[in-house]
């Protein structure tokens, strides 16, 4: 439903609305500004603890799951920066254009409950419609293949995120390069925890932090890296994109092929970086993840039988769904068609204790 959506503003400024405008002006309009929603106004305590978050209620234009869309956001059980509670609500710490902001969304009936916190809070409501995929088009898809028609039908809440954020994104996405899923989780764990902040909201218990800015990124003593069990490739790649962050988190703007062409300018970024934050960043629908250590041989599993694809025999096997490659891959990955088994598992390297 449209509308305008706007903080409360009536009665004496809070300590949140009465920030400088200049500062204001700095951070980037979040992603679907402007649908529909409700606010109630965020207090702050005198020692600085928030009271009171601001609030909205979303009504999706169909059905949505939220853990479908939201976790992709999740890098590991243990994410410092997402949780997932017993009352079925998603938690999601993040540093925003406006500052830390923690968001808690959960499912009421047909529409959908957010509160937020801390001073990226309006940002991270504001920015709630296309985070739940508001801004993406499930019906741009055509199956041409039955299993994907059958996916699509038993899994109508999917649709593709977009955060509008790219360095959060684009940080984890480099840790996972060349690595176990495990390394890369335990490294971002031990470096979000150690280097970022405490979340804002009340998150003591969920232990959410958010995470570094940029500055604390580049600032990061190359044997803080190695304990984490970080590369110096991996470490090096990421202090070049921190450098040059403002430039990146353009990105999440612009179209797909500008996009991807900006982030690929960093060296040590390359299709597989690009692709995983894009579809993160941006929901974009045809950011098909090449290169990818398992991927090929699942594509080629569930489409042509055979478990020994390469990136070339996949991309070819896509083909009918440009425009949708990465939507294909989800429903792929969701129809639960991978192949056994066989081969060596990649194994874990250990760094840190060398």
């Amino acid at each position: 439903m449209a509308g305008r959506f706007a903080p409360r503003t009536t009665g004496p400024a809070l300590p949140h609305q009465a920030a400088p405008a200049a500062r204001r002006r700095t951070g980037a309009p979040p992603p679907g500004a402007g649908a529909e929603g409700r606010t109630s106004p965020q207090r702050t305590g005198a020692e600085g603890r928030t009271e009171q978050p601001l609030t909205r209620e979303w009504t999706p234009s169909g059905p949505l799951d939220l853990r479908l869309v939201l976790g992709p956001l999740r890098r590991g059980p243990a994410d410092p920066t997402f949780r997932m509670t017993p009352d079925g609500a998603f938690w999601r710490a993040t540093r925003t254009p406006e500052g830390p902001g923690t968001l808690r969304v959960a499912a009421r009936g047909d529409r959908v409950g957010a509160e937020s916190w801390g001073p990226g809070a309006e940002w991270l409501l504001a920015g709630l419609p296309a985070l739940l995929g508001a801004d993406d088009d499930p019906d741009a898809f055509t199956p041409h293949h039955h299993l994907l028609a059958v996916t699509e039908r038993r899994r109508p809440g999917l649709r593709l995120l977009r955060t509008g954020l790219v360095m959060e994104s684009l940080i984890p996405s480099v840790l996972e390069q060349k690595v176990t899923t495990d390394e890369a989780y335990r490294a971002w764990r031990l470096l979000v925890r150690r280097y970022g902040t405490p979340a804002p909201g009340p998150t003591t218990t969920l232990g959410l932090h958010v995470m570094p800015d940029a500055r604390t990124w580049a600032m990061i003593p190359s044997w803080e890296w190695h304990k984490a069990g970080v590369d110096t490739k991996r470490s090096s790649t990421i202090l070049r994109a921190v450098r040059v962050a403002p430039r990146l988190e353009e990105a999440s703007s612009m179209p797909f092929p500008e996009a991807k062409a900006r982030l690929e300018l960093i060296p040590g970024i390359g299709p597989w970086t690009s692709a995983e934050t894009l579809q993160r960043s941006n929901g974009a629908p045809d950011a098909v993840t090449v290169g990818d250590y398992h991927l090929p041989a699942i594509v080629g599993h569930a489409l042509a039988d055979n478990r020994h694809a390469t990136d070339e025999e996949m991309l070819t096997l896509l083909a009918p769904y440009e425009g949708q490659r990465h939507r294909a891959t989800r429903l792929i990955l969701l129809s639960g068609r991978t192949p056994e088994r066989r081969g060596p598992r990649m194994t874990p390297g250990n760094i840190a204790a060398l």
